[in-house]
């Protein structure tokens, strides 16, 4: 009996680990000043001047206040083979949580060409249950379209709350063309988002083979070997194959250029239905001048796939955003270490591992960078987190700060400081924004109630974080 009350003592003194909370005086999506009650995991209510003398009190200091970031595009401990993503389900979302996310959704590796999707997932249970610091999810990945895959598709959508599944147009798990149409017909069915990475393989092949044979092998060739149009036309092939299937949920991956956001934008003027568009922060923030500048040591960082494109492209996309056709802000967070992964590759793009980091850096920057553009706050707010909720199936859940949906909360500081691979919290050994300089600072964090970081106290518990079952409608 003493034990337990020392317990219960210990617990009352240590709030951060209790469950009610009032934070006050938040400056809630920066329009109202308010209170916000937490009561277990969930937010009970939002109004001025709550009080509760069993709650802690968190004061926010009139500070910007958002929902947590939700960030559907990772790839964590993905292995390719001879490299395996360096970050796992803790460090990854460790990175995360410090940038201001609250949920990923993850993106899982292929299996062996025999097996289903299902046994990935399940080894994907496995890798993030213990180690998550914060909520997350899993998409599908799709390399085949035999019955049974279509069978799984169902069963895991309407009983796993895995609502979405990736497919390649390019890449060892290639889809031909028949076969995604089979598994746009059946995400017809059952309300499945396909999200699919568009590059045309067979072009891309060519221009990588005949680079190589004449040794042009510096990164800016990775570039050069991926140009805009290979994008442009498997976006166009991809959309024009959903109309065939009726319309199912198709979702464009990383969208990098203009060439590519301008096919989407003709698709929908002529009525396509459920097309929704993803750019990634390195899209908007980046461009290819990186595979030059500093030489080929400093370019082998940004080998990833789409590569970085024009300012050009940069900008388009930015006017996406505004216009309402960019949907989603995501990352494609996929990390290998410079010194040993990269550098060794420094004069040979073919054979360097395609992935950069970029989890942590997503809603600092974007916020900073969009707000300077003229973007509303409430746009950015959209892209950085509603949407992608309400997309794969999270919202209400998550992407909002109203009673009952989950306490994910995130406070921040107008505050300018340079982003440094010293003040990272991934396990990679470089951040592809050293030196960008950012006018926020994620302070507080809370996921599920929870404080993860508090006024930059990291407290984080692995295994905390949880899988989230989602739900879509058809």
């Amino acid at each position: 009996m003493l034990c337990t009350i020392y317990i219960l003592k210990l617990l009352r003194k240590n709030r951060r680990w209790n469950m009610s909370l009032i934070i006050k005086n938040a400056n809630l999506y920066g329009e109202n000043i308010v209170d916000i009650k937490i009561n277990g995991e969930k937010i009970e209510s939002i109004g001025c001047n709550l009080n509760d003398d069993e709650c802690e009190i968190y004061d926010a200091k009139e500070r910007l206040t958002l929902p947590g970031g939700v960030d559907v595009h990772t790839h964590m401990s993905l292995d390719l083979g001879k490299f395996v993503a360096v970050d796992d389900f803790h460090t990854g979302t460790r990175a995360a949580a410090c940038g201001g996310t609250t949920t990923i959704v993850d993106h899982i590796a292929f299996g062996s060409k025999e097996s289903y999707f299902d046994e990935m997932i399940k080894k994907y249970h496995k890798m993030a249950k213990d180690l998550a610091i914060i909520d997350y999810s899993f998409h599908g990945a799709i390399q085949d379209s035999r019955d049974k895959t279509l069978e799984l598709m169902e069963s895991y959508h309407k009983n796993e709350g895995i609502v979405s599944t990736k497919i390649y147009t390019t890449y060892g798990g290639k889809l031909n063309d028949d076969k995604i149409l089979k598994i746009l017909k059946k995400a017809k069915e059952t309300g499945t988002v396909v999200c699919v990475h568009c590059e045309n393989d067979g072009a891309i092949a060519e221009l990588r083979e005949e680079a190589k044979s004449k040794n042009e092998l510096d990164p800016i060739y990775h570039a050069k070997t991926r140009p805009a149009e290979t994008e442009a036309e498997a976006i166009n092939r991809l959309i024009y194959l959903s109309e065939i299937a009726g319309y199912p949920k198709l979702y464009i991956v990383h969208t990098s250029t203009e060439l590519g956001l301008n096919e989407i934008k003709k698709a929908r003027k002529r009525g396509v239905k459920n097309l929704y568009c993803e750019t990634c922060t390195q899209y908007l923030l980046l461009d290819e001048q990186k595979y030059i500048d500093g030489g080929n040591s400093e370019g082998i960082k940004y080998i990833m796939s789409p590569p970085l494109r024009k300012k050009s492209d940069q900008n388009a996309l930015w006017q996406g955003i505004i216009d309402g056709e960019v949907n989603v802000v995501a990352t494609d967070h996929c990390p290998f270490f410079y010194e040993t992964e990269k550098l060794p590759y420094k004069d040979n793009f073919y054979d360097c591992p395609g992935g950069a980091p970029g989890v942590e850096e997503r809603l600092e920057l974007i916020l900073s960078e969009g707000l300077k553009r003229g973007i509303s706050l409430d746009r950015l707010i959209e892209v950085l987190i509603a949407n992608p909720a309400k997309i794969f199936g999270l919202y209400p859940k998550k992407g909002n700060i109203n009673p009952n949906s989950d306490a994910d909360i995130i406070i921040l500081e107008k505050e300018k400081y340079v982003i440094k691979q010293e003040n990272r919290h991934s396990n990679v050994d470089y951040t592809s924004y050293e030196g960008f300089e950012s006018d926020y600072k994620v302070k507080t964090v809370l996921c599920r109630g929870k404080f993860v970081l508090s006024e930059g106290k990291y407290l984080g518990v692995p295994g905390y974080g949880k899988f989230i079952k989602r739900k879509l409608a058809k």
